[in-house]
């Protein structure tokens, strides 16, 4: 009980001593606030109004004395901050407000190239597309753009001489086809937002659309002349595909690299590949001289024709020529030619003479 009573007397003795809590005494002194105002605080901070509000703002100039005392500023003898004893509330202030008009002049005007295509999102969703040129927008993070190249043309390649892409062909036969594909961006937005992976889902519509006309072909087919029908019918085939996927993709061209069998049998086909390529030539052959007798043959009866046609006319005069012509093609590789008359056998030796009638010519 005795400690209880002690501590009790010591309370009194602090809540009923003419000092405040601070060192001075309420109501004594110079230093008691005056009338209808808070007494000052223990930092020495001047007194406040009670019950005031603070005056109304009458023009931009007492706006701006506001914020500089806010930010620290106030003047030669306000206590912000400073730098070698100089305020700085202001250069502050002005260098946030050059700031925040940069970044809105950066992030609301945008250049837009010609084969480019601005993609423009408001708060993470689709608003709309810039078109070439300067285009203007909400600054962001309200509104962000995305600049998407339509003009290039992209390559895809499937299949290499590394890697087998081993597809079945119409007659049941294995192929090893390496091919490209080539594409561009024709709506940015489909190419952006239908579809999560565009790229794999390019390469993956190829292969599908490869293997499905390649089912359809036989495997001379695939390998000789008809690489042209299947990458028309290839492009064609991936094109609705991904047309029904809204891809916003336009395929440009297939073009085949490698169509070969195997690697296992790959030599024993070039083989038998060779082997037909050599039966073909010489069936080519046989077939353009029977083309050329058949030309002569003909050009033989036309000419036999208009003989005939002569003949009608004057038979003696034609039968005359026509053994004039024969005799001539008979006896011009004849060296010694006998002529008969009546009466006389001379002996002309016209091969020698047409031999030697050059050199006389000549001398």
């Amino acid at each position: 009980m005795s400690i209880l009573s002690g501590w009790g007397a010591r309370g009194r003795a602090f809540f009923s001593d003419n000092k405040g809590p601070w060192g001075s005494p309420p109501g004594s002194g110079g230093d008691d606030p005056p009338p209808g105002d808070e007494p000052a605080g223990p930092w020495g901070e001047p007194p406040k109004k009670r019950g005031g509000r603070p005056a109304p703002v009458t023009s931009l100039d007492d706006f701006l004395k506001r914020s500089r005392g806010r930010l620290g500023g106030g003047g030669p003898g306000g206590g912000g901050i400073s730098f070698g004893g100089r305020p700085n509330g202001s250069l502050i202030f002005w260098a946030a407000v050059a700031l925040a008009a940069l970044w809105m002049l950066v992030t609301t005007m945008h250049r837009i190239a010609p084969e480019e295509r601005g993609v423009v999102t408001r708060f993470g969703r689709y608003s709309h597309t810039l078109a070439p040129g300067i285009g203007l927008t909400l600054p962001s993070p309200i509104d962000r753009v995305q600049k998407v190249n339509v003009g290039e043309t992209r390559n895809i390649d499937i299949g290499s001489a590394a890697e087998e892409t081993l597809m079945l062909t119409g007659d049941q036969n294995i192929i090893d086809i390496a091919y490209q594909v080539r594409w561009l961006i024709r709506d940015p937005e489909q190419f952006l937002y239908e579809l999560a992976e565009p790229e794999e889902t390019i390469r993956q519509v190829a292969e599908s659309s490869m293997r499905q006309i390649v089912a359809q072909v036989t495997l001379q087919d695939a390998i000789g002349v008809k690489r042209g029908d299947i990458e028309s019918r290839v492009q064609e085939e991936m094109q609705q595909t991904l047309d029904g996927y809204q891809s916003g993709v336009v395929i440009q061209g297939i073009a085949i690299r490698q169509a070969d069998p195997p690697a296992a049998v790959n030599d024993a086909f070039k083989e038998v590949n060779a082997a037909q390529q050599k039966a073909q030539s010489y069936i080519n052959q046989a077939n353009a001289y029977a083309l050329q007798l058949r030309q002569k043959a003909q050009g033989d009866a036309t000419a036999f024709e208009k003989v005939y046609e002569q003949y009608k006319l004057a038979p003696g005069v034609t039968k005359r020529r026509m053994y004039y012509e024969t005799m001539e093609r008979i006896l011009q590789n004849v060296d010694k030619t006998i002529v008969e008359t009546p009466g006389v056998t001379p002996y002309l030796p016209l091969g020698e003479l047409r031999r030697s009638t050059p050199k006389a010519t000549e001398q």
